[in-house]
């Protein structure tokens, strides 16, 4: 039962970690007096980037008890934590980098045209949160046998 109650914990902080930063701190920043763009890009590189070594830290550690604490579980709620862990490579390994180095261009002082991976990267925490939601209740609840 101890298994089951330290999976909840590491969901519900990795969910609500994601709650704070990417759904209020990213766009609060910018209403804060003397933010400019490239302050508030700088902070949010800087942020966001801390926020996913830390779903790493939530990711693994959830992984290890699910193995070494043989912990069980069914195939839905494998699924719940399976979604966010592939969202989260995408956002490592292809949004993160990818809208760091549009920020860059920004804080450097040039233009660029719009694009749609901030839009991408928005779906994905949305996902991502709702997936790790579903989870926790599902833990709460006691619908994964542990």
């Amino acid at each position: 039962m101890m298994k089951q109650y330290a999976m909840l914990m590491l969901v519900l902080v990795w969910a609500g970690c994601i709650l704070a930063i990417s759904f209020m701190e990213s766009w609060l920043k910018f209403r804060a007096p003397g933010v400019t763009l490239p302050i508030g890009l700088g902070i949010g590189k800087l942020v966001f980037n801390a926020l996913n070594k830390m779903e790493w830290v939530f990711a693994i550690f959830i992984l290890l008890i699910y193995f070494f604490g043989k912990q069980q579980t069914d195939a839905y709620s494998m699924f719940l934590f399976v979604l966010p862990v592939c969202l989260l490579i995408l956002q490592t390994f292809w949004w993160l980098p990818a809208l760091d180095a549009r920020a860059n261009v920004v804080i450097s002082g040039k233009t660029l045209p719009p694009s749609l991976l901030h839009w991408y990267f928005i779906g994905a925490e949305v996902v991502k949160h709702g997936s790790l939601l579903v989870l926790g209740y599902r833990l709460f609840k006691g619908s994964v046998v542990a």
